[in-house]
Order: C-alpha cells, then sequence, then structure tokens
C-alpha cells in the first residue's frame, strides 16, 4: 500500500506556520509570544487555549488537546490523517509523494462511487420541486423549504417507473457503481435490476467531509419499511456515521452539548426550531464508534428517546455501549418525552425553550438511569431483591474505568443496598467469596445491621439515635514520588528535540530492553532525523503507532513541566537524567557479573583479571548503591 513519506511529512511542518492554520478555524489574539482562543473543542468562557508559534504546537489549558498543525487541522474537520496531510499540502502548494510499503491504509472506495451518490442525490433534489405530493407531505409535518434546502432533502420517483435514475445515469442497466453505492437492487431470478428508493422522500447522508455517502428514505403515506436506509457500502457504515453531525458541528463546538435522537425529522425539525445541535443514528442502536464522536465532539451527550417500551430499549442499549468510554469530566443523560410525543412533535407543540428547559432539567443522568433500571428488575425492600441488585450491577460497574464515576456508581449502590462502601468494594472486586460471603453477605448484612463492624463505626447519641462515630483523623506523611528517568527523559526530548544533537549518542551502547525501546527510537530520531522545530514534529513520526498517543500525552505533559525552563537549565537536566537512565540499566549487568564472578570463586577460583575485574565492580556497584 502506498504511503506518505516521512520526511515529506517533516518538510510540510517546516513550511506551515501553525498560526496561519488555526487562525483560518479560529480568531486568535496575541498574548506574549504566544496566541490565545477559546478551546474549539469544549465550551468555555475564557480563552484557555494557547498557540505556540516557536514550538509550532496547540495546547488546551483546560480539557487538554495537543497536537500539530495537522492534529489541529485532523480534529477540528473530523479529517483522516492522510487528508489533513493532503489538505495542508494543498494550502501551501505542495504536490503528496507516496512510497510502496509501510503501513496499509483503510482501503478505499473507487472515485465513482461517491460521484455516483452525489449525481443521485442531486436528482433527488430536482425531483423534490415536481413533486406535489411530497412537498404536500413535508408541509404537512410543518417544514419550511430553507430547512429542506439546508439537509439537502429531496424525492425518489415511484410508480409505476421502477428505474427512474436512468434517467440520469444512460448506463443504468450495466454501471456497476450504481449496485456498490447501493442505489439499486439487482434480480437474480430475472438479471434485472431497479432503483432501490422509489416513491420516497429523500434524506441525504453525509461525511465528515460533507460528501453524500448514503441515504434515508421516507416512506410518505401507509407502507414497510417507514425508513428504509442505504445498505451497508465501501463509503458507508451505518454503525459508525450520525445523520445531521455535518449540520450540527458548529452549533455542538458552541454549546458544549450533542443530543442523540431516533428518527431524521426529529433532527430536520428541531433544527429549524433553533436547537441545531442534534443528530440521529441511522436505524440501529448507538454503537461504541458513535459514542466515540459524539464524547471526542461535547463533554455533554444528551440521548432522547421516546418514552415507551422501545424507545427505553434504545436508551438502555446506549447506555450498556457507553460504559467502557465513560471518563470524569464527560456528562451522559437520558431525557424520556411523553409516549404521545417525539422530538419533532414536542419542539412544534411546545417549542425551543420548552424544549431546551426539559433537555437540561428533567434529563436523568447515566448512574440514576442504570441504577433504577437495575432497580426495577428486583424487590428492594427484600435482603434477595438486594443481593440481585448487586449481583446485576458488578458486571455493568466493572466496565467503567472513570475513577470519580466509578466511586459514585459504588457509592449510590450501595446506599441502595443498605451496605457501606467498604463492604461493598469487596464484592464487586471478587473478593466476596473469600472475605465476605458474596450475595449471602449482603442478605445477612442487611438483615442484621448490627454486626461487629457496624457497632464499632457507629454511637450512641444524646437523643438515642445512631450515627456515624466521626472519624480518627491519621498524621500522613505524603510518600515521596520519584518520576521514573525514562519517562523524564523522553519528555526532555519533546520538550527540546536538539538536546539529542549534542554530546554522543550513549544510548546506542544500552542494553536492549522493552522498556527503554521507545526512548532510545525518539532519541535516534531526534538526532538523526534532521532538525526539528519542535517536539511535535518529531511526535508526527510515530501517528498511525500504537505509541503515538502515549508521546502526545508525554508531549502534552513535556509543554507544562520544561516549558519555562532556559535552555542551559534543560540542557543540565537531560544530561543528568540520561546518566541516571545509563546507571539504572548497567545496575542488573553489574550484579550479574557479580554473582557470577562469587560463584567461579568458590567453585574452582579466579583468574588475577577477573579477581580485578570483581574488585571493580564490588566498587561500582556501591558507587550505583550510593546515588540511587
Amino acid at each position: 500500500m502506498a504511503r506518505i513519506p516521512d520526511s515529506f511529512i517533516q518538510d510540510l511542518l517546516n513550511r506551515v506556520d501553525i498560526v496561519d492554520v488555526v487562525e483560518r478555524y479560529l480568531p486568535l489574539k496575541k498574548a506574549g509570544q504566544n496566541y490565545a482562543a477559546c478551546c474549539p473543542f469544549h465550551k468555555e468562557k475564557s480563552p484557555s487555549f494557547t498557540v505556540s508559534p516557536t514550538k509550532q504546537f496547540y495546547h488546551c489549558f483546560g480539557c487538554g488537546a495537543h497536537g500539530s498543525a495537522v492534529g489541529f487541522v485532523m480534529e477540528y474537520e473530523g479529517l483522516s490523517y492522510p487528508e489533513a496531510i493532503r489538505k495542508l499540502a494543498e494550502s501551501v502548494g505542495l504536490q503528496v509523494p507516496e512510497e510502496v510499503g509501510g503501513a496499509p491504509e483503510a482501503p478505499r472506495a473507487e472515485p465513482g462511487v461517491l460521484d455516483a451518490l452525489k449525481q443521485a442525490s442531486d436528482f433527488y433534489r430536482q425531483q423534490l420541486k415536481s413533486a406535489p405530493q411530497a412537498i404536500a407531505y413535508l408541509k404537512g409535518r410543518g417544514l419550511e423549504g430553507r430547512t429542506a434546502a439546508r439537509f439537502g432533502l429531496g424525492y425518489a420517483p415511484g410508480g409505476e417507473d421502477w428505474q427512474a435514475l436512468k434517467r440520469v445515469f444512460p448506463d443504468y442497466d450495466w454501471n456497476k457503481l450504481l449496485a456498490e453505492a447501493g442505489l439499486v437492487v439487482d434480480k437474480e431470478d430475472t438479471k434485472r435490476r431497479y432503483d432501490r428508493f422509489r416513491d420516497r422522500v429523500m434524506f441525504p447522508i453525509l461525511n465528515q467531509r460533507g460528501a453524500v455517502i448514503g441515504f434515508g428514505g421516507r416512506v410518505m403515506g401507509q407502507g414497510e419499511p417507514k425508513y428504509l436506509n442505504s445498505p451497508e457500502t465501501p463509503v458507508f457504515e451505518k454503525g459508525r456515521e450520525l445523520y445531521g453531525l455535518t449540520q450540527a458541528r458548529a452549533a455542538i463546538r458552541e454549546v458544549g452539548r450533542v443530543l442523540v435522537v431516533e428518527g431524521y425529522m426529529d433532527v430536520v425539525m428541531l433544527s429549524q426550531h433553533g436547537v441545531e445541535y442534534a443528530v440521529a443514528t441511522l436505524g440501529t442502536a448507538c454503537t461504541h464508534e458513535h459514542l466515540r464522536k459524539l464524547l471526542k465532539l461535547a463533554d455533554d451527550v444528551v440521548f432522547c428517546f421516546d418514552g415507551d417500551r422501545a424507545g427505553r430499549k434504545a436508551a438502555w442499549r446506549a447506555l450498556e455501549n457507553s460504559l467502557d468510554l465513560l471518563a470524569d469530566g464527560k456528562k451522559l443523560t437520558f431525557l424520556f418525552l411523553p409516549e404521545e410525543h417525539d422530538p419533532d412533535s414536542y419542539v412544534q407543540a411546545y417549542g425551543r425553550e420548552r424544549f431546551e428547559q426539559c433537555v437540561r432539567q428533567e434529563a436523568t443522568p447515566l448512574a440514576q438511569f442504570l441504577l433504577r433500571e437495575l432497580s426495577a428488575q428486583v424487590e428492594l425492600e427484600s435482603d434477595e431483591g438486594r443481593a440481585r441488585l448487586v449481583h446485576l450491577a458488578k458486571p455493568l460497574l466493572a466496565r467503567v474505568k472513570a475513577p470519580a464515576y466509578a466511586v459514585m456508581l459504588k457509592k449510590r449502590l450501595a446506599e441502595l443496598c443498605r451496605l457501606e462502601l467498604s463492604e461493598l468494594e469487596p464484592i464487586l472486586s471478587g473478593q466476596d467469596g473469600q472475605k465476605f460471603g458474596g450475595e449471602q453477605h449482603v442478605r445477612d448484612r442487611a438483615q442484621s445491621g448490627r454486626n461487629e463492624d457496624w457497632r464499632n463505626n457507629r454511637e450512641r447519641g444524646r437523643d438515642g439515635k445512631w450515627r456515624d462515630r466521626p472519624a480518627q483523623r491519621q498524621p500522613m506523611t505524603p510518600p515521596k514520588v520519584r518520576q521514573d528517568p525514562v519517562e523524564r527523559l523522553t519528555q526532555l526530548v519533546l520538550a527540546d528535540p536538539e538536546l539529542a544533537r549534542g554530546g554522543e549518542p550513549v544510548w546506542t551502547g544500552w542494553p536492549a530492553q522493552e522498556s527503554t525501546r521507545l526512548l532510545r527510537a525518539v532519541l535516534d530520531a531526534a538526532r538523526n532525523y534532521g532538525q526539528f522545530e519542535s517536539g511535535m514534529q518529531l511526535v508526527e513520526l510515530w501517528r498511525g503507532e500504537n505509541e503515538f498517543e502515549r508521546l502526545l500525552r508525554l508531549s502534552s505533559q513535556a509543554t507544562q513541566i520544561f516549558g519555562r525552563m532556559e535552555r542551559d537549565e534543560r540542557q543540565v537536566e537531560f544530561a543528568e537524567t540520561l546518566a541516571a537512565v545509563g546507571q539504572a540499566l548497567e545496575r542488573p549487568a553489574t550484579l550479574d557479573r557479580k554473582a557470577e564472578l562469587e560463584y567461579r570463586a568458590g567453585n574452582g577460583g579466579l583468574t588475577e583479571a577477573e579477581k580485578s575485574e570483581y574488585e571493580n565492580l564490588v566498587r561500582e556497584a556501591q558507587r550505583q548503591r550510593f546515588h540511587r
């Protein structure tokens, strides 16, 4: 597979100015040596987003977003890495070369597939203008012409014409791209084809670049299915795409919230009433890929479903798929409308202000929704019911990796089960059979309520009521935390790649160990790959590799740790840390050789040379122990 050469990427990053790149999207203000703006990746009132012209990276002190000009274009426009490279190259008049080999890129569809879809979309839009039944249907739903134009709505002719697309595709009967794009259906028995979408209002589905990748067709009267979506194609995968995201992206950034609904008309009508941050899944449950994309766009994700059984089932699927992706600082809530309403009908009946009030005030937080749904399956007033609740919640809570969120969930579960958090945690962590007896302990503890551990932590007040005894404060001496020298040296090089170009490359003589593999590669690249203007250019060499996210995090930390150091201070720090890593690697080898010589001394003796070597090893081991 062809790939973009690393040398070209470095040359490109040397030619583009990140300040110019970011200013195409954001208004920047000079702030000392840097430039500042409100972060485009999270909602904020005061600027915490900075762009460094000297180091050629951006960094947000609010949400931690960090990267190079390539990373900014990828994040802001939702482009892939090759797409962002090509966009930046075009801006400075460079032609992107490609070389054979390296990591394979994602499979690409033939260029004609997108062209065919766009041609079909243009045809459907033209047909809507002369389709009175479709216009009447949309007007009857309350849709305005400007909204239909904004979302590119169209009409697929029906009736006796089963091959309407033949009007714009003269090679209709043998054009392979029409089938590949999902626009036609080929009948195996008759060897004939016909249009997939017939007599339907058409909703084009766009990718992040605004290209048509599929359609949703809505029947106007009676008929099944009510909505017909494009099949999976080389450019369209339902589990990854969201309807209306292209139109909603700016509003999502502005309000810091994204609203997930179920239907195309919900998105369209909400937008018409001013709620422009809504998107819809494409006839499928909210998947991991959907959620990753949503949580990347906004800190506040609201799922809005009908209040009926199907709506609650869809909400539960969304909850299950979100547990692995929860992060402290992110908010997921669930809004259930009255059973007689969907978002479309509700916003038309009550207006934007009332609808957004529901979103802000009536949406149920994920933790509350989770425990409420589980509690509905048990008898909370019985010991057995509360034990059953712990059993149901355990596998779900195990998937929550966000530290603070996990603790809050456990505390709420403990309260429902009439347990102390300290009693619940061993059960959830799998130690229940060893120490607490599993679900039996939950029943016993809930039934007695006054075992010895509980009594020792309670006291009776003057009114005769039991209360928690105030915890005894123990003096604490915070442990001294010493940073791993390998990690610190990596951060230093990312903060100032020029450091690796001075002195001797002593790391080439280090013993090969997995713990220093990445560090050695970073040092080699900084020394041998040419002069880097910033650490982010160095990090870009690992784009698409497993180590990229780790290096990006270390680069962000390096900015905060070493960014204000003077150059000579960084040089001293680099030399000392480089020596510390070398000593740490030498020590095991020294001890191994010393042990070998001691064994030989007791089993046959040593030569004079080996005795001298042993004495030197003893002194070296003492020196290393002293400097640890």
